[in-house]
This record gives C-alpha cells, structure tokens and sequence, in this order.
C-alpha cells in the first residue's frame, strides 16, 4: 500500500464527502459530523492532530495539495497585448486619420487620364505616397505606445496585487507550533486559529470554540451574527467575519471548493454567459432601434437576460446541493442590482483631481472639436473659391486628394488639440507613486487615495500602535495594599496572592497570546497576540514564573466557560475546575469596571478585606487615576470561587453547576487580586511626525477608547497639544451632549462649535469616530472644506474608514475587516508614513499640474498656428505627420518625463490644497498663456517674415504637391525647440525661479529629454518627405535653439510678474468637486447605450473626440482600482457584498442583535432627561419613516453600543464600541474623574445581562435618569 510521509496515500473521506458535510448546518451539521465518528475522528481520517496539526512535511503538503486543491481562485486572465492594441484602436480620431490616410494613399496612386497634367507633377507625384504612409505608420507607433503604457500598468497591477494578497496571513498549528502562513497555503487538514476580527480564508469544522459568533452576510445575506459552537453549529464558512469569541477549525474545503469557491465557480461562468448575452443583446437594442416604438422594450431586454442567466447558471459541481444552490442563485438574482449599485456608486466616488481633470478634457476637447471643424471648412472653402471661382477651372478627379489633404490637417488640428495624455498623466504618475509608496510602508489599495492625501487637512489618528509602539509592559504594580513603581519580585508578594495572580494571568489570557525570544542574543522578546496580554504574561515571567508550564498543566479543553473580551463587558472571564471540587472564575479588564464588580481584596500581609465603596473611591484616586496622568493604560485582576462544600466569605456554595449563561450573577462578589500600569511608549519618531503635518497645515487629532488621562498624556507627548494653543480634550460622553440638541439629533452647527478646536476625543466608541469624521467631511465652515484622513485597526473601525477620504489600516494590528474598508495599508502601522503618503500624494497633485501646465501651452499653441495657418496660406505651417510627431512628445513622453519627478520635503511646506482649490492656479495661467504668447509671436514672426529674415525661399503659396521647404521646417523645429525647453519651465508650479533644480535627480525626466532632442535632430536632418522637413545649416540649427532656450529668459521675465494682481477669473477648476460629478457622468453615461433610455447621437459621439480616448485612459485608472477591489473581492471571498459588512452591522442593530439593543431603545426613550443623559445611545438622525430608518446612515446603529474604562485589547475598537453607555447605565452618572457617585452602586446593564424585556429596559433607563438627575457632579475637561 503505498505511503506518504510514513501514512497511508488514501485518506478516510474524499473531497466529495468534505463539501457534503460542509453543505449542513446547525443540528444537521453535528449529526453529518457524528456520521463520520465525531470531529476527533474526521481529524484522524485526514491524518491530522486536533493539538498538533499537520507534519509540515513537504511531500505530505503536495499531496494534500493534489488530494484536495490548493486555497487559491484562479484570476481572470490578464489582456493579451494584442487585446490592448485592438482597444487602443477603437479611438474615433484614430480610425478618421486611418481611414484619411488610406484614401490619400489610394488617391496617390490614382493617375486619372488627364492630358493637361504636366510633365514636372508627375516627378512629384513618385512622393505622394509617402505623407500617407507617414501618418499611418505615425498611428501604428501611438497606438502601440498607448498599448504598452496600459499593458505595463496591468502587469504592475498585478504584481500589487500578489502584494496584497502575500500580506494576508493566517495562523495555524503546525508540528506543536503555532506558525504564521500565507492563505494561498492553507491545506485541507490544518488546523486553524481564529479569532475576533479575522476574515476566514477556508470552509472548516470547529474543533473547540469561546464565544464565537460569525458574520456570514458575505454568503448568506443574512445579517445577523451567527453563534457558532462545536456542539450547536460548528461549520465555519471562508469570507465570512469572525465578530467576537475564538476558536479551532480542522480546515475541510479550500479553493474552489469551499462554499465561497463554488459560488465564484459559478459567477465566473455567469459572467462569461453574460458577456455572450450583452453582446447579442446590443445586436437586438441595434434592430430595436431602428423600430422607434421599440425603444423602451430595448432596455427591458437588455436587462432581463442577465437575471435569467444568473438564475440559470450552471448547477455547482456535484456534492454541492440544494443549499448551494440557492444561495448562489440568490446571489446571482442580487448581481444586476448589486452591480449596478456598485457602480453608480463607483461614479459618485471619483476623486476630486479626477472629476476636474475630465471635466478640463471634455472642454478642451469642444473647443479643439469647433476649431478642427472650421480649419476644415475654412481649407475647402478657401481652396474650391480659388480653383472653381477665381481660377474657373472644371473638376478633376485629383482634386479629391486636395480635399482629404485638408480633412487630415483637421483630423490632425484634433489630434493635437484633445490632451488624451492627462488621464494617462493621471495613471502614470499614481501608478509610479503607488510602486515608490510601497516602499514608504503604505500599501495603496485605491489609486486616487494618494493623490487625495495630498489635499489632507485633518488626520483623526488611534493611540496604540499608531503614535505609541504597541509594545506594552507593566510598570507599575498594586498588590495588597503596597504601590510599587518598580516591578516586585515573588518574594515581595505574599504566597498564595502570587499563585492567584500568576495562575489568573497565565490561564485568563487568549492562548494565541505568547511572549517569543528575540531572534539575535541581545534583542527583547517578541510579542506575538494581543499586547496588552503579552504585557501581563511579561509581568509574570518578570516575577520568576513559567507562564507556558501553568498552560501546560490546564490545556484550553479543561476550560470549563470562557467569556471573551467585548466591548459590553471590557473585560475577559475563564472559569476552569479546581482540583478538589467546584469551580473558580477568573477575570481581569479595565480597572474602573472590575473594581465595581469587587467586593474583596487582599490588603497588608494578604489579609482577606471587604472592600467597601469608600476603599474603590480611594484606590481608584489615590492609585487608578495617577497612573492614567502618567499614561498608563490600568487593568484589575479579580477572582471568584464557586465550592460544593463549606463556602469561605469570599466564596459561593453550589449543589450543581452554576448557571454560567447568567453573567450578571457570576461576575459579581469578586476578589481583587492586583492592579497593574501597562506603558505603551509613544513611537520616538511620531513627535517630529507630527510637526511636519501641522507646519504643512494638517491638524492632527488623536482618537482613543483609553482613559483621558492617559490620552492627555500621550497626546502632550506626542506634540498634539500644543502649550498656546487653544483647544479642547473631551470624553466621548461629554461630546456628544454637545452636538446633539434636546432631542438627542445630531446638528451639524453644534458639530462646528466643537471639532475646530478638538483635539483628543478620549474614551470614544467607533459610532463617536464615524460621527466627528462625518461632521468634519460635510462642514462649511472652513473655505477649502475639510479633507479627512483617519486610521483604524479594529473591525468597529470600518465605517469611520469607509467615510473618510481616505482610510488608513494598520498592516500589523489591523483586523482583516479593517483592511478591507480601506484605501491605504500602513505596513508598519508606523504614524510617520502617513506624511509620507501626504508628501506623496501634493507630488501626485503637483506633476499632474506641471503636466497640464505644459501640455496646455503646446495645446493652445499648436491649434491656433494650425488654425490661423490655414486662414491665412491656404495650409497649416505644421504638417500632419509633424503634428502627430509633437503629439507624441508633449503627450506620452511629457507625461511621463513629469509624472515621475521625486516627492522633496519643500512639499511639507505649504498648506494643503483642500477640495475647492482650482486646477489650474492664476500662476500656472501666467506661465500658460505667457509662454503661448511669445511662442505664438515667434512662429508667425517666422511664417511672415522670416524668409525675409534668414534669406531663404519662402514656403508659402506653394503649390499642394511641392516638395518640403526650408522655411517650413524651420518654423516645425523652432516650435519643437520652445516646446523641449518649456517642459523644463514646466517643472515648477508655485512661481519658483531656478527651474533647473533637481533636475538630475530624475534620470527618467533627462532621458526622455535627450532621446526627444536626438530623434529630432533625425527628424531634421533625414525626415525629408516622410516628415515633410528639409534638412537645415547649422546657422539655421543655431537660430531655432536660440528661439528655444528664449522660453527659460522670457520664464523669468513671465515670474517677475505679480500673480496677486491677476483677476481671478484666470484660475480654472475652482469649487466643489460635486459641481464636476456631472462631467464625470457625461463622459461615462454617453456610450452605455444598453442600459441608458436616451441613446446618444451618433454625431455627438464622434464629436466629442477625446471621449473614447478618455475613456481608454480612464478605463485604465478605473481597472487599477477596480482590479484591487476584485482583488479585495477575491481575498474575502464575497464578491457580491464586499460593500456589505457595514451595511450588515447597520442591520444587526435594525433587527435587534443582542449587541446592539441599546440602539433600538434610543428613539423609544420617554423621557426627554434620559436623552439628553445618554446622548451616546441616540441615533445620529431621528428616523421619521420606516423607510429613513432603514436608509439612515450606517454611522447611527453600526456601533453605537460604547466604551468603558480602560480598554485592554490594545484599544480595538471592536472591544471599545460599547463601554461609554454601559458605563453610563451601571453608573448611573457621566464619566467624571473623581468617580464619586453615590449611585454607582446600581448597576444594570441590559446588553450585558441578556435578561429584562423592553419595558423592564425603558423603566430602568428612565430610572437611571432620574438618578442622574439627582445625583450628577459634572466635571469638564
């Protein structure tokens, strides 16, 4: 029998069986599992260890890997370069200028019978051939130039995209040892280890769970959290979020084989059916078309296809039942709305630069499209008046090559005037930011993010890890009435307390949380898992104790109860047997919501105390509170003990085992062992990270779930508070009574009272973060509007992330559903990357300016010498070729010579742009039309007088079929000449006068430069009919350079000018950018003809030249980004709803999850007191209709449930959602510092407790009011 790795090759259950099981749920689920012999025995099937997972052994791996698939999706394949020529092509004025130089090329060697011609034409004529030739060939070298541009961005993209998914690790046990692992290796048979705020990369069968409860709206629809158990539902399903608890899974389905895999099967043949269908589709709209009653029916049938090809997508794979397939034709049904959704979403979402940038071309694009028009018209009026009316002479069939002589010199005039290089300027430059960025630490997930940094005015930053190290410690210590500043030894603490402590620490921690020695000798120790416990366990190491050894000897199966940490509880609970019987319970949270649970502790010498309300009031002053002020993060340690025999004071007698469901009464009477100060050390660099952010006029803001004192402390450390400035620090609690009115609503005039000075916002939840955010984005009070970047690492994080401009994930602490809301991954989790991403993102503003500065000086240029060239002799000074020759200069090369220019910290300087600042500055009009002026008084100098001037014979009058002048060519290289020296003008945005510096630091920018230079001297010299040139003396050469570097001098003389006495008027892209959302749409909206009622005019479309062109360029932008969402898609394995998961916790709270109660309750309070004291708990807008409330915004019921004290899990705002307005119901009062309430001792907390109904909740919450009423002490930061 043949072997693998010492086992047998054939595994106890196919993979047909594995997706079959994984088709239950629930019951079902267990008794398909017991049918295999229990989850212990369908490890042992798959040769796999519940504790020590897989070998790890290489050929074991590929086996598995052949056996069962590997966990990747195969991706669309990638254009072929073929694909992008043929789309390249599609452009309108391409296909005119191909068509023209056809025709003339036919036309030259049409010799008609015509016995007039002269002998001396019919030398010219051998020549004919050759302009046509020329632009043809011209055509060919753009098109393939444009092909390779968007085909070197595809491959770039996908090499970020690999990126990405290379960061997505996940952790599973391999060999005994718990080991970090791409998703792509993922094997059937690992076992995995899951936790709150993952996104789960494989379908698998839970092996021991705490509390776990799972968000599967990605597959489902269904937004309710989904409580898993090993003994209720144990399927755990890939792309679904892990929300709260922990657990094991033996992996059962990877790939296109888990649930998610099949339904991408299934959408990817979808798709392809789709795709056959709207093509035949648009054949049908066609013929509709023509049947004008018919053009309504023409968009119905162009939408029912795609839901009856959903709906009749292809069964999944055999072993894929019912279950499957309903939710996947559920999810197909939903594709043609979510789709669309999605997309007019995506319109709405374009960046400002973006929206103004097409708005810009589509107006260049009109007028080049009037002045191409009339040249034409002008050209053949002008030639069929002298040749029929003036000269009398009858119509010669040669005369047609005149006429489409003269279309190509319009066409051409078009080709110039239409800057399709500004979206790929556009595209380059972010593409080349985004690569450089990578190794700034940010990973950019949505291109325009970069470039909207650049105009950031405000940055609401987290505390841990972000500013601070995430490196926690414990440094200062409460034990039995003794404060030690200095860690104590286990001497120093009085036997048995050490034993609680060590044991509560060791066995009330998550066990993924572990403390590694550094790699090299002298390094400190690494801190895998949650910080905060790491810290504890450091604590316990310091005392002299083997934490793993205590782990060891009460694996986590003994664990009889786990509570995991939430944001309700803020605290963690673990109850395991005692070895003589009974139960003991340990706990440990922030201090200020254990100590209320406390009713002993151990005082002097480890004497058993009561602990009244007096010594909580004291210890949390005289110990809690300075540690705070010296920002430490307090976090209690308490127990409790539940015996059969004779109870002790401090313990409980039990006759059977408690009622563990019943938290309220379990997590009483406790004892408090310790308190400790965890420090978090602010990062050494964010200080002088932040100073660069506010000298470039960004305000940053620190927005924390931690204690004010602690927050205060940081933030004065980190340089956020300032010692003159005027500003204000505020509790979560305090800030929302002041932006909401009596009726609890949030006003948005009050919002602007607050945040202009607000500076820290401690003890917030994540709804308090999405509110300030919001309030921020949509204020008027400010000129240039607010643009508001925010940093999140928590699940709770992800709808402030979505909000803002742009959202910024921490790559190490961030959770998988953070990083999914995102724009940018900060790899290092480090605040100073961000002011690289805003040094970034001003460089992408500023090339793209400097790009336009340029490229309208030639476009301006260009169109009026053609223009005026025509009126004036018959024929435009630049020829066709010549003018596809500049095109290609100023438009492929100039973008990328400027788009790649390095960010130099001179950008932190200045303030930023905001979203009303114009596109183009009254300085860069300045240079714009100066430079044109003195190009434009060269060239017809020259056209006029300038054979005159240079004794030469002049080029003007000629006849059609002459050969190329010298005249002529001067006038071509002298305006190639000003155009090579401009674009070193253009280099500089803001006025500067040395235009020359930093030139050689990109290498980019002088090749292109030099490479123009040589292939114009080529052009020059041996161009002849090709170009239409003739080669010219060096005094002529020296002449045209002379004119050239005239630009740089007539530059300086152009800066001299004073830009403030400049009317306005001259600055154009001013405003908002919702003003530029209706250009966006008409560049966009014009050619979907399928799914829009109004089909455009075929004129208008031909027109509007530069819009296929456009939208190539902007289709590329778009597939960078939609790339990365599909990618984004791919990775969490819910394509059709990864908009979903905010709108899903939006949910929860509209349908009542227990978590989220409190929010439902809040426009039912009666009254009015009770809003105003629990401001927290109101919806953000008061909902008037059904139809509002479900509208309403998902700011109002994502989060609203609020922090506590303390937070201990590294201040994930997951955990921090709920405290504020628990603790304001146990409280019975606001958050104060001196925490000296009397009626504190009531304590109700409905989300917690799980018991009451509605109106028990509602008597209390008004109870809770009156108390307020009464007893309230408020004291202000």
């Amino acid at each position: 029998m043949a072997t693998i790795d010492g086992r047998p090759a054939q595994y106890g259950v196919s993979l047909k069986q594995l997706r079959d099981i994984m088709e239950h749920r629930g019951r079902e689920g267990i008794a398909k599992i017991n049918e295999y012999g229990g989850i212990h025995e369908l490890c042992k099937k798959l040769y796999t260890s519940p504790n020590e997972g897989l070998s790890g052994s290489k050929a074991d791996e590929e086996h598995r890997r052949e056996t069962f698939g590997s966990n990747v999706i195969p991706p669309k394949p990638p254009k072929t370069f073929l694909t992008l020529v043929w789309e390249a092509l599609q452009d309108v004025t391409l296909i005119i200028l191909e068509v023209a130089a056809l025709v003339s090329l036919g036309l030259s060697f049409y010799k008609p019978a015509d016995e007039d011609a002269p002998l001396l034409q019919e030398e010219d004529e051998h020549h004919g051939w050759i302009e046509g030739l020329a632009i043809l060939i011209s055509v060919i070298v753009v098109v393939i130039v444009t092909a390779f541009n968007d085909y070197s961005k595809e491959r770039q993209f996908r090499g970020l995209q690999n990126r990405i998914e290379g960061e997505h690790k996940f952790s599973v046990i391999r060999g005994g040892e718990v080991c970090q692992i791409s998703v792509g290796d993922i094997l059937v048979g690992d076992i995995a280890q899951i936790k709150y705020g993952d996104l789960l990369p494989a379908d698998g069968c839970l092996i021991q769970s705490n509390d776990l409860k799972v968000d599967e709206s990605s597959l489902t629809g269904e937004s309710d959290h989904v409580k898993k158990g090993a003994d209720s539902d144990p399927m755990v399903l890939s792309g679904t979020h892990v929300m709260e608890g922990s657990g094991k899974m033996v992996v059962t389905a990877v790939g296109v084989n888990s649930q998610a895999g099949i339904i991408f099967t299934l959408l990817g043949a979808a798709v392809d059916e789709q795709e056959a269908e709207i093509k035949k589709m648009k054949k049908e709209a066609k013929k509709a078309s023509k049947q004008k009653s018919k053009s309504l029916t023409g968009d119905t049938d162009g939408r029912t296809p795609m839901k009856a090809v959903a709906a009749n997508a292809p069964a999944a794979p055999r072993g894929g039942g019912d279950v499957i397939k309903s939710e996947s034709d559920g999810n197909h049904v939903q594709q043609s709305s979510t789709t669309s959704a999605a997309e007019t979403g995506h319109k709405k979402e374009k960046s400002v630069l973006q929206a103004k940038l097409t708005k810009l071309a589509i107006q260049i694009g009109y007028a080049g499209s009037t002045i191409a028009v009339l040249t034409v018209i002008i050209l053949i009026i002008q030639f069929c008046v002298k040749t029929f009316v003036i000269d009398e002479k009858p119509w010669k069939n040669t005369y047609a090559n005149n006429l489409v002589k003269h279309l190509i010199i319009g066409v051409t005039v078009l080709v110039v005037a239409v800057p399709e290089g500004l979206p790929l300027a556009v595209t380059l430059s972010l593409a080349y930011s985004v690569k450089k960025m990578m190794k700034d630490n940010n990973l950019v997930r949505h291109l325009d993010a970069c470039e909207t940094m650049g105009n950031a005015t405000a940055i609401c930053s987290d505390k841990t890890g972000t500013l601070t190290t995430n490196r926690m410690t414990v440094v200062q210590s409460y034990i039995c009435e003794k404060l030690c500043k200095v860690l104590p030894t286990l001497n120093d603490i009085p036997q048995h307390v050490g034993n609680l402590i060590t044991m509560g620490i060791s066995v009330n921690s998550a066990y993924t949380s572990n403390i590694m020695p550094g790699q090299n000798a002298g390094d400190l120790p690494i801190q895998v898992g949650n910080k905060t416990e790491c810290a504890l366990l450091g604590f316990v190491q310091a005392l002299g104790v083997k934490y793993q050894s205590i782990r060891d000897e009460i694996p986590e199966d003994r664990f009889t109860r786990v509570y995991t940490f939430n944001s309700v509880r803020k605290s963690m609970g673990t109850v395991i047997p005692r070895p003589n019987g009974g139960y003991r319970l340990y706990t440990k949270g922030a201090s200020e919501i254990i100590m209320k649970k406390c009713s002993f502790i151990y005082g002097h010498e480890g004497t058993l105390e009561k602990f009244t309300r007096d010594m909580q009031e004291r210890l949390i002053r005289e110990v809690i509170e300075p540690m705070a002020c010296d920002g430490l993060r307090t976090i209690s340690v308490a127990y409790r003990d539940f015996v059969p025999g004779k109870a002790a004071i401090n313990e409980v007698h039990i006759d059977g085992e408690p009622n563990w469901d019943d938290e309220e009464n379990i997590m009483t009477n406790l004892t408090c062992l310790c308190v400790v100060g965890i420090e978090d050390p602010v990062r050494p660099e964010v200080p002088d990270a932040i100073r660069k952010c506010q000298r470039a006029g960004i305000t940053v803001r620190m927005v924390t779930g931690d204690n004010i004192n602690t927050a205060r402390s940081i933030a004065g450390k980190c340089g956020i508070l300032r010692p003159n400035d005027d500003f204000l620090i505020l509790e979560g609690k305090e800030f929302n009574q002041r932006i909401r009115d009596s009726n609890g609503d949030i006003q948005q005039h009050l919002l602007d009272k607050v945040w202009p000075k607000l500076r820290v916002l401690a003890r917030s939840s994540p709804t308090d973060k999405y509110t300030l955010v919001k309030g921020m984005i949509d204020s008027t009070v400010t000129d240039n509007r607010e643009v508001v970047a925010v940093t999140g690492d928590g699940t709770n994080d992800g709808p402030a992330l979505k909000k803002a401009d742009v959202g910024f994930a921490m790559g190490i602490a961030g959770t998988d559903v953070a990083k999914e809301a995102s724009d940018i991954i900060l790899t290092d989790d480090n605040f100073s990357s961000i002011v690289k991403a805003v040094m970034w993102g001003r460089n992408v503003y500023d090339s793209i300016a400097k790009f336009l500065q340029f490229q309208l000086t030639v476009n301006v240029v260009a169109v009026i010498v053609a223009f005026i060239g025509a009126c004036a002799v018959q024929d435009s000074p630049l020829k066709a070729v010549q003018m596809l020759w500049v095109n290609l200069i100023m438009d492929t090369l100039a973008s990328l010579a400027l788009a790649t220019e390095v960010p130099t910290p001179d950008l932190l300087l200045r303030k930023p742009y905001g979203r009303t600042k114009p596109l183009i500055s009254r300085t860069m009009m300045k240079n714009i039309l100066g430079q044109a002026l003195y190009q434009l008084v060269i060239i017809f100098g020259l056209l006029f007088v300038g054979d005159l001037i240079l004794d030469i014979e002049s080029g003007r009058g000629q006849d059609l079929n002459a050969g190329p002048t010298q005249h002529f060519t001067i006038i071509f290289n002298t305006f190639v000449m000003m155009t090579l020296f401009n674009e070193i003008n253009a280099r500089k945005i803001h006025g500067q006068r040395n235009v020359v510096e930093g030139l050689f630091t990109n290498p980019i920018f002088y090749t292109i430069w030099i490479f123009t230079m040589i292939s114009q001297v080529l052009i020059i010299q041996y161009g002849k009919m090709a170009f239409s040139t003739k080669a010219l003396s060096l005094d002529q050469w020296l002449w045209c350079v002379f004119f050239g570097i005239g630009t740089l001098v007539w530059g300086q003389l152009i800066t001299s000018v004073p830009t403030r006495k400049l009317p306005k008027i001259l600055s154009w892209g001013r405003g908002h950018p919702e003003e530029y959302t209706d250009a966006m749409n008409l560049g966009e909206e014009r050619f979907d003809s399928i799914d829009s009622d109004k089909k455009p005019r075929a004129g208008q479309i031909l027109w509007i030249r530069g819009l296929t062109r456009l939208q190539t360029q902007l289709r590329v932008i778009r597939a960078f980004r939609s790339n990365l969402e599909d990618l984004s898609e791919r990775r969490s394995m819910h394509s059709l709803h990864s908009l979903r998961t905010p709108r899903t916790a939006a949910s929860n709270a509209a349908v009542g999850h227990p978590l989220y109660n409190i929010n439902l309750l809040s426009p039912n309070y009666s009254s009015n007191a009770s809003k105003q004291q629990h401001p927290q708990s109101q919806s953000t807008q008061k909902p008037t209709s059904q139809q509002q409330q479900k509208q309403q915004h998902l700011s109002n019921a994502t989060l609203s449930p609020l922090p506590a004290d303390i937070s201990y899990i590294d201040e994930d705002p997951q955990q921090q959602s709920q405290s504020q307005q628990q603790r304001n119901l146990r409280n019975g009062c606001p958050t104060t510092s001196t925490h000296t309430n009397s009626s504190a001792s009531h304590s109700y907390s409905p989300a917690a407790s799980g018991g009451g109904g509605f109106s028990d909740v509602v008597r209390n919450l008004q109870q809770l009011s009156e108390q307020h009423k009464n007893g309230q002490n408020e004291t202000r930061i």
